[in-house]
């Protein structure tokens, strides 16, 4: 019997062994996620949620990326923060890449996230009677989240333009930075030091619902921006370094999948599912985010591919924007090999 029990056991020892080995040697070659990452405004800034959405649905990990996020207050920060090279990306408006070449600077889109563009110029509550259109606005104090020299941000950008549209000159009204900061910019609501912001949503709603704000213009109404060239311009793009494509093309193309299965998430699944996997705690926060989900469906991008509708919209923005640069074209400065053309 003690021959056969030894037997037994070493049997048993070996059939372990034999299962157990390869399943360890095949962990131990699992190639290790390619780390990246990735400068965008916010938190929870609007049309920038895909970006925060992806590592908490695991869309990167499930490409084999580990995306860190690095919140900046504007797209000039965003931006500044990929050419020292804090981040492989970024996610900003499309003609703050424009601009950045104008001046010398070299980015590449490689994806697009939105849709609709969400910008809205609104005004202080207490000058509903005395500004009624945007040449009323000459000579006040207007705020943008952001300002650069090397690069105009697509708010700065849209500032100038809409102050051109209604025969108005930059240097007209005087522009000043706010921050992104909520409670910076109510502040300066309240206390006069700003007379109008050129802002995104859901700050720009909930002004208006605590009744401190009335909206000027707003891109996504086409009656309010018929008269404004390119209005439909591409607000939020993913765009990286021309060495990051050159030597990591590979980095690229599983972040755009990744971005890929985020904005598919959103498209199957319901504002108040988005909300809940964002993890906003607010109420007040909450409440404003789901009526601006429920109010913009067309927010987002269904693919991240680049639309020639949106390319036509950019450089039309861009240019009547900034006339001096007319050689700039938005097609120059995408890579679609990774997200894809369309109409």
């Amino acid at each position: 019997m003690i021959p056969c029990r030894r037997d037994w056991m070493f049997s048993t020892l070996l059939f372990w062994l034999l299962i157990t080995i390869p399943a360890a040697q095949g962990g131990a070659h699992d190639p290790p996620a390619m780390k990246t990452v990735v400068s965008v405004v916010g938190p929870r800034n609007l049309s920038y949620l895909p970006i925060d959405l992806m590592p908490l649905i695991g869309a990167d990990r499930e490409e084999g990326l580990e995306v860190s996020l690095k919140h900046v207050e504007g797209g000039g920060l965003a931006i500044k923060e990929m050419i020292s090279r804090n981040s492989d990306f970024t996610v900003v408006g499309f003609p703050a890449l424009m601009s950045l070449k104008a001046h010398g600077g070299d980015l590449v889109g490689v994806a697009s996230v939105s849709d609709v563009p969400q910008f809205v110029l609104i005004v202080r509550k207490a000058l509903e009677n005395q500004v009624r259109r945007i040449h009323d606005l000459k000579g006040r104090i207007i705020g943008v989240h952001t300002s650069a020299v090397n690069a105009k941000t697509v708010a700065q950008q849209l500032l100038e333009l809409l102050l051109r549209s209604d025969g108005l000159q930059p240097r007209d009204a005087r522009v000043i930075s706010t921050g992104q900061e909520w409670n910076k910019r109510i502040a300066m609501l309240d206390s006069g030091q700003v007379d109008a912001i050129v802002a995104e949503e859901p700050f720009a709603s909930t002004m208006l619902t605590e009744g401190k704000v009335f909206f000027l213009v707003n891109l996504a109404e086409p009656q309010t921006t018929a008269h404004i060239p390119g209005a439909q311009v591409l607000h939020a793009a993913l765009a990286t370094r021309p060495d990051v494509v050159a030597n990591d093309p590979e980095k690229v193309r599983k972040l755009v999948k990744a971005l890929r299965r985020s904005l598919r998430w959103i498209a199957e699944h319901s504002p108040e599912e988005l909300t809940d996997r964002l993890d906003i705690t607010h109420p007040e926060e909450r409440t404003q985010l789901l009526l601006c989900l429920k109010k913009y469906p067309r927010l987002f991008s269904k693919d991240g591919a680049f639309s020639n509708r949106q390319i036509q919209e950019t450089n039309r923005f861009f240019h009547a924007s900034t006339p001096d640069a007319d050689s700039i074209r938005m097609e120059d400065l995408i890579d679609d090999r990774w997200a894809g053309r369309k109409e």
